[in-house]
């Protein structure tokens, strides 16, 4: 059998016909993803295989860093400053030994769905990829811009702070006729909760400049906020994100909030329990204007960060050190949480990720508690980072199937830092298919493909163009 042929990760015949005459050809939108809009509007070919697939600097695919580690090779080659092909060559060698990984069918399927290269990636064929590769890298249909079109892209999301000035997105909001897609700004508050970081009363001053409101409390920094959602709607912006790695649900008065910025701002010392307040105040903020503007909210949630502080401080974050996280009663503080909310009905749109799948199950029965106002507004996540696997993918659609409407669900996204990522869209839509055919095979759904078909559609594509409002007027 040839490796990943028409058929792979499908394993039935009705699995079969929905991926090919339904799910296959469906547009993308990646409402979730870490690309830089700078990129995509400057449009610069890449040099050659390594910078766009393995690193440039310390920006590039933290997966491949963690096996390459794993697999002893050096950091010079791996976010060092080593010979850039020989890193393609630690990356095949890695490679060679990750069957069973999700990234040994990733990195196929991106050499053949971009380069026509279909023989396994080995040590030894790595000098025809390499030369290959790079000479269709030169060429006009391997720039950003070409790649995201190419691959059906309508909507790309990317992760930005709010006292950004969203230079590029107002540049490209432009041009979107001509590329043929969206490149819109999703919120990310990080510094803003990082009431605890020696940075935090710079980033107020910063957040006050760019939004006219000077924040010294609560109410001006909900109203700096405020501010900011206008400009990121007035280019399209749709979304918010908010990692929340730990959370404990903690509501304190407004003066009392009021009392920890200040010491937030002057660097002293702040208790859990005055972290915690702080962020709840500040999540349910976001809520409020979440809500206000129409937008969807993401949590993701659960995770452990930069846990090797060395590297750390040598390269920074995002570079392969963080991992699942135990917070074992998180998804029951999220649910405190939406009950406060849902009191002053205020639950935006939300999509609930976790990082640790014992949380998916609790996590889904409790946001059937909140549906209302004619949508589903509540989602379970797509599987999420080291979730993102063939079995991962199958555990969170049959839980989200079994507890609450899998046909309303909004599909897949890339969370990823490559421009040939896109391929990861198929992965999840194989998945699908065979998950939904199975279900024909066992009897479960009726012999009928233009039922099911419809509905790999919607998971496809159009859920999501319903459920974000990406394409309305504001």
């Amino acid at each position: 059998m040839t490796l990943l042929n028409k058929d792979f990760l499908l394993t039935n015949e009705m699995g079969k016909k929905l991926f090919h005459n339904y799910a296959e050809k469906m547009p993308i939108i990646d409402y979730h993803c870490h690309l830089e809009p700078k990129e995509i509007y400057e449009n610069k070919n890449y040099p050659n295989l390594t910078r766009i697939w393995i690193n440039d600097g310390n920006f590039g695919d933290h997966y491949k860093w963690r096996l390459m580690r794993a697999n002893g090779v050096p950091e010079s080659l791996i976010t060092g400053d080593g010979d850039e092909y020989e890193k393609l060559v630690a990356w095949a060698g890695t490679i060679e030994k990750a069957i069973g990984n999700p990234l040994y069918e990733w990195t196929h399927l991106e050499l053949q769905r971009f380069f026509g290269i279909t023989e396994p990636f080995t040590r030894k064929n790595v000098k025809q990829i390499w030369e290959k590769a790079n000479e269709l890298l030169a060429t006009e249909d391997f720039k950003p811009r070409s790649l995201i079109r190419n691959s059906g892209v309508k909507v790309v999301c990317t992760t930005d702070d709010p006292a950004s000035d969203l230079k590029y997105h107002k540049l490209l909001k432009v041009e979107e006729k001509e590329n043929g897609f969206k490149v819109l700004p999703a919120m990310r508050p990080d510094n803003l909760l990082a009431i605890d970081a020696a940075t935090y009363g710079d980033y107020l001053k910063e957040l006050s400049q760019v939004s006219g409101v000077t924040i010294s409390d609560f109410a001006s920094l909900e109203a700096a906020l405020d501010q900011r959602f206008d400009y990121f709607s007035s280019v399209g912006g749709r979304l918010s994100d908010h990692g929340l790695n730990t959370f404990h649900f903690v509501k304190v008065s407004e003066a009392e909030l009021n009392a920890i910025i200040e010491k937030g701002i002057a660097n002293q010392a702040l208790s859990d329990e005055e972290v915690s307040a702080y962020s709840t105040g500040v999540i349910e903020a976001l809520m409020r204007l979440n809500t206000k503007h129409n937008w969807t909210m993401q949590f993701h949630i659960n995770a452990i960060r930069n846990a090797n502080k060395p590297m750390f401080e040598k390269i920074g974050a995002n570079t392969g050190f963080d991992s699942m996280g135990t917070q074992a009663d998180i998804a029951q503080e999220m649910m405190k949480l939406l009950i406060d909310m849902q009191a002053e009905n205020n639950i935006p749109k939300t999509i609930l990720y976790s990082l640790n799948p014992n949380d998916w199950k609790e996590l889904a029965t409790g946001m059937g508690n909140f549906y209302q106002d004619g949508v589903q507004k509540l989602q379970l996540g797509c599987a999420w980072w080291f979730n993102d696997t063939r079995r991962g993918m199958q555990d969170q659609l049959q839980i989200m199937a079994e507890q609450s409407l899998l046909a309303n669900f909004v599909g897949m996204l890339t969370d990823s830092r490559s421009f040939l990522s896109y391929p990861r869209h198929e992965y999840f839509r194989r998945v699908l298919c065979d998950y939904v055919g199975q279900l024909e095979e066992d009897g479960q759904v009726p012999n009928d493909e233009a039922y099911l078909g419809q509905i790999v559609s919607d998971i496809s594509y159009n859920n999501a163009h319903d459920y974000f409002g990406f394409f309305e007027e504001n």
